[in-house]
């Protein structure tokens, strides 16, 4: 019996499929085999020595200790393009917000209230302070070409919009996700200098903190609109509201609402409601459910952030799955010390990080594994 610990609501159509013969689901299990979660923080959280995996019900895992659970031998999978279009639609509507002034238009319409017939006189008379440019011909530039950011790239094509995107690790399966009409640019650099509009879809790392900063700002257009729904580090919103108030930039909208820019001219700020939507929330809890499941029952790793995708069939008496740091020839030393007979072995690197499966015919040595330098955890399926 697999013991399944929920911080969060997770979608009914996702923990169905852990079949009741084998999981207890709880959101109070106190030493849980996995833990399937959305946003609720797990750093100041205790990981038990039961702990094999955590399933983020999303993309971002800013919200999980990583480094921690790597140290601990802990599989954290996310959920990439679950939530895809959800997101690629709130920056869509995000789009339009930041040119249209349709917030400002909508707040001032209800001071008009108890005006009876003048209202339409009064909405003809003050309608010319929110006009606002159209998206069709203008050039969008989207930093980061993944899931979501090519999403919106083709579909601000299709609204009309010159489109360059910019990424560092596009690869060629990424490449024939675009739109042919989605021009790639060379560098950030280059979408800063052209874009009328700019929208962010780069991860969170200590290179990309901050990276919409005044320095990049005075690299681009006089009027520029800047759309951020990927993470709130990404920018320095004190010098996004310098840029406002100097009125280098036209608008800012973003789905992560900090103290200060709130009730800010020109920022629209959205309640983080990327992938608030049923559909989203479906999708995330099926893909994080069944990486739990593929895990713990195949030892098969997909989508995970800190170890490599690795899978492997058992065609023997066991499969012996190894975590363990990365080292050249690894995988050889553990099927040399694994003391039965090794009928196939996969294995893979992330980073600093190894994993290693076994197939074997036979009783392995667990403690001669677990003697192999750099090993941090070793489990048997059968």
């Amino acid at each position: 019996m697999y013991n399944i610990l929920t911080l969060n609501k997770i979608a009914a159509c996702g923990t169905d499929l852990l079949p009741k013969a084998d999981y207890a689901i709880s959101d109070s299990e106190a030493n849980p085999d996995a833990v399937v979660v959305r946003s609720a923080s797990m750093h100041e959280m205790e990981l038990g020595s039961n702990l094999l995996a955590i399933a983020r019900a999303g993309a971002g895992v800013n919200n999980i200790p990583i480094d921690k659970c790597s140290e601990k031998g802990i599989a954290v999978f996310n959920t990439p393009g679950a939530n895809a279009n959800a997101v690629k639609e709130l920056v869509i509507a995000g789009l339009l917000l930041s040119s249209r002034k349709i917030v400002p238009a909508t707040e001032w319409i209800k001071t008009l209230k108890g005006q009876g017939d003048e209202v339409g006189k009064q909405v003809e008379k003050g309608k010319s302070q929110f006009v606002g440019p159209e998206i069709s011909g203008k050039k969008l530039g989207v930093i980061g070409l993944g899931a979501i950011g090519a999403l919106v790239a083709n579909a601000a094509v299709a609204l009309g919009m010159e489109v360059y995107g910019a990424d560092p690790f596009l690869s060629e399966a990424a490449k024939k996700r675009l739109s042919p009409e989605v021009k790639i640019a060379a560098n950030n650099d280059e979408i800063y200098k052209i874009s009328d509009y700019i929208s962010i879809h780069a991860p969170a790392t200590p290179e990309t903190k901050g990276m919409i900063n005044a320095d990049n700002i005075a690299k681009m257009k006089d009027g520029v609109r800047i759309l951020n729904f990927a993470r709130a580090d990404l920018v320095n919103s004190a010098d996004i509201l310098a840029a406002l108030k100097s009125g280098k930039m036209a608008a800012y909208a973003t789905d992560f609402a900090t103290d200060d820019l709130l009730c800010e001219e020109n920022v629209i700020a959205i309640p983080h409601l990327g992938a608030s939507t049923p559909e989203s929330e479906d999708n995330c809890a099926v893909m994080a459910c069944n990486e739990v499941r593929n895990y713990l029952e195949k030892g098969e790793i997909l989508n995970s952030v800190n170890l490599p995708n690795v899978s492997l069939d058992k065609t023997g008496d066991a499969l012996i799955t190894i975590i363990s740091k990365a080292s050249d020839g690894i995988a050889d030393k553990l099927a040399a010390a694994a003391g039965a007979a090794v009928a196939n072995k996969a294995s893979g690197t992330k980073k600093d990080m190894a994993y290693t499966i076994l197939d074997v015919k036979g009783e392995a040595d667990i403690a001669k594994l677990e003697a192999v330098e750099g090993v941090i955890k070793v489990r048997v399926i059968k």
